[in-house]
């Protein structure tokens, strides 16, 4: 049964002003990497990562002598047009506007919609789970974003909780523990262990 380390990657400039950064591939802010030097989570057996910049230098960091292994549906949702934008700047937009008020559920103009972006990440996180029971891994990290890890949880995460629910802050995440046979046969994860 691996432990699996869900580690949102440090802040960036676009986090410190709350922009809805997906497909922007900007590198951690000053702050970001100093607040991640000053994490550890130990050495895990694997590191996974997001392709983008802000996930890799994460990782690189927290895991300075670990292999890298790029899983590209890893990447955060593509925000289309609110991307790069926060909420003071989308203000007064009608298709602003109407996401918030479908409570996230209409897709971003130009952009994914939660059931792509749910789709997406929850392949590359199985293939994570299955190259960690197929090579017999103990423990891997996986440096990825915010809404990554919320729909991982959402899915599999045990005990149950929506969407945003499972909300984590820069640098931070969940330790979760793989049950092999759950895994194979219905895609379940046994247990939260613990909040990073």
């Amino acid at each position: 049964m691996p432990d699996i380390y869900l580690i949102r990657h440090g802040m960036t400039e676009g986090n410190k002003y709350q922009r809805y950064i997906g497909t922007t591939d900007e590198p951690l802010c000053p702050e970001g990497r100093e607040e991640i030097k000053k994490i550890s989570y130990g050495v895990p057996d694997e590191v996974f990562v997001s392709p983008m910049i802000r996930c890799r230098e994460t990782a690189e960091l927290l895991f300075p002598q670990k292999r890298l292994r790029i899983i590209d549906q890893l990447a955060e949702c593509d925000f289309g047009a609110f991307e790069n934008k926060n909420y003071q700047e989308l203000s007064g937009n009608r298709d602003y506007q109407a996401w918030v008020d479908s409570g996230g559920a209409l897709p971003f103009p130009e952009g994914e919609s939660r059931e792509q972006f749910r789709r997406r990440t929850l392949e590359g996180f199985s293939r994570v789970v299955t190259a960690c029971i197929r090579e017999k891994i103990n423990t891997a990290a996986v440096v990825v974003h915010g809404g990554t890890i919320m729909n991982i949880m959402e899915a599999y995460g045990q005990p149950e909780r929506s969407f945003y629910d499972w909300h984590v802050k820069n640098g931070h995440g969940y330790l979760i523990q793989a049950d092999n046979s759950l895994w194979m046969r219905n895609r379940k994860l046994l247990e939260l262990k613990k909040e990073l």
